[in-house]
């Protein structure tokens, strides 16, 4: 993710609060449909998981799922060196290592982004209807 400019990455972490259609359409018009996909994906979207994999941004897809503490990405994202996008994901979920590691490698953006999607994680409300058997 560190090849992305600032400005890409604000969008990004702005897909995840309430306005954040727009910013999820200025991604997809802009080149950058990868990242409007795992916004969605990291909000439930399977569909946008698949694109992500069938599209090769398995990295992204791995980060999506070390969000969701599945062991099998994170697993993946050690295999291949995405030392960043694990310490994402673990910030994501708190990880008070993972947050102090951000700030000490001056990575503030990915602090704030980790922390956008903890807020709207936490936001969500879980409805049994939408379970998949």
């Amino acid at each position: 993710m560190q090849q992305y400019p600032v400005k890409i990455l604000m969008a990004l972490n702005e897909t995840f609060k309430e306005e954040g259609a727009e910013f999820q359409n200025w991604l997809l018009a802009n080149g950058f449909p990868e990242l409007a996909a795992f916004s969605s994906a990291v909000r439930g979207s399977e569909g946008a998981f698949n694109w992500l994999m069938a599209n090769q941004f398995f990295a992204l897809a791995a980060l999506d799922g070390a969000i969701d503490n599945q062991e099998k990405a994170r697993k993946w994202l050690e295999q291949f060196n995405f030392a960043l996008y694990i310490q994402i994901a673990e910030a994501v979920n708190g990880n008070p290592r993972a947050l102090n590691w951000l700030k000490a490698n001056d990575l503030e953006i990915f602090l704030i982004l980790a922390g956008s999607i903890r807020t709207f994680r936490e936001s969500q409300t879980y409805d049994y209807h939408k379970m998949h058997f």
